[in-house]
């Protein structure tokens, strides 16, 4: 019995030391300070290159909607939606039965003044020759003769013109195509009435060159700077999945749309087995070289905020923010323009609790 209270009471002293040394080991052991570490990188002076993908549309090289110059009535339609035409080829033809008669009027008043500018010429030339003879003819009647050949001169002249005017009128019946291409809209039939007066109306026809396209694309003013005349660029069309094409940069506007801040560029793209048709939605692709006088960072290295863009550089141990304009960039460097020199040292994984001025390690 008193053996078993001795064991107990041994146990417990142990027991209760033993706790007490945990206790005043872990008071002596100090907690562990992590320090921060900042990884840092160098700016350097190379670009980087990005492939941009930008939307486009394929447009026709021309087009035209052919309203009717004159009032009138369909006769005949010579084409209908698909149809190919040539320059100059019939395609409809206009009647207009007041215009013929305008056009017939015009005509005779004009060969009835120029009959009466005949006599009167002749009737001068009379004169003028008996003149010659003293007191023959007074003077009063040879300016009166010679003024009045005038008039009908102007006359005849005056309703030339407008018999001219009345012919051109009439050639606005029969339509022609100004260039060739293809029908790709017929609003009217015979029989119907067109008038040049109205507004806002339908066209008769609509033309189309569909074997020479414009591909339209508006590049961004930070490379626009960089392509020119004649470059190669690809694209893909929607109607041809995974099917690449090619065209070049024929005319740059030369001029920045200030709401997108973007310049629009045409591409001219070849057609000839007219597979491609107008109003295809594309997606170019611009393979940009880069700034030449940019540096590239660490793309972790740029913080953006809400009222700034900058990267934290390292200048005598301080922490130094530098505000920074971004531009091409890859899948881990990014090109920067700032206040910053070529193999300045930048902190790798920037974030904007880095104050300004505090010490790096």
């Amino acid at each position: 019995m008193n053996k078993a209270i001795i064991i107990i009471s041994f146990l417990a002293t142990l027991t209760i030391y033993g706790c007490s040394g945990d206790s005043a080991a872990e008071k002596k052991d100090p907690p562990l300070l992590v320090a921060t570490h900042y990884e840092l990188a160098t700016a350097d002076r190379q670009s980087v290159e990005q492939v941009y993908k930008l939307p486009a549309q394929l447009a026709a090289y021309q087009e035209v909607s052919i309203f009717p110059k004159v009032n009138g009535y369909v006769k005949t339609v010579q084409v209908d939606i698909g149809s190919h035409v040539a320059a100059g080829q019939l395609l409809m033809e206009l009647e207009a039965p007041e215009l013929e008669q305008a056009t017939a009027q015009a005509k005779e008043k004009y060969f009835q003044a120029t009959a009466d500018y005949t006599i009167s010429r002749e009737n001068y030339e009379r004169l003028k020759q008996a003149a010659q003879t003293p007191g023959a003819i007074s003077p009063m009647d040879l300016a009166t003769a010679k003024s009045k050949t005038g008039a009908d001169s102007a006359l005849s002249n005056a309703a030339k013109a407008n018999w001219q005017q009345q012919q051109v009128m009439m050639g606005y019946l029969k339509v022609m195509a100004p260039f060739k291409g293809v029908i790709t809209q017929r609003n009217v039939h015979p029989g119907a009435l067109v008038s040049a007066e109205a507004k806002d109306g339908k066209p008769m026809l609509e033309l189309k060159e569909v074997d020479h396209l414009r591909l339209q694309v508006s590049i961004p003013e930070t490379m626009a700077g960089t392509l020119r005349n004649n470059d190669t660029i690809s694209f893909y069309l929607s109607a041809f999945p995974g099917k690449r094409f090619f065209g070049h940069i024929a005319r740059k506007s030369m001029n920045i749309n200030l709401q997108y801040r973007s310049e629009p560029v045409e591409l001219d793209v070849y057609n000839p087995d007219e597979a491609l048709t107008p109003g295809m939605y594309a997606d170019v692709l611009f393979d940009s070289k880069g700034n030449p006088h940019a540096l590239s960072v660490p793309k972790t290295a740029v913080v953006t905020s809400t009222e700034r863009k900058y990267v934290i550089a390292v200048r005598n141990g301080k922490a130094v923010r530098v505000d920074v304009s971004t531009g091409n960039e890859s899948s881990n460097r990014v090109e920067v323009l700032g206040q910053l020199a070529a193999g300045e040292q930048v902190v790798a994984n920037a974030n904007d609790e880095i104050k300004e001025g505090s010490t790096l390690k």
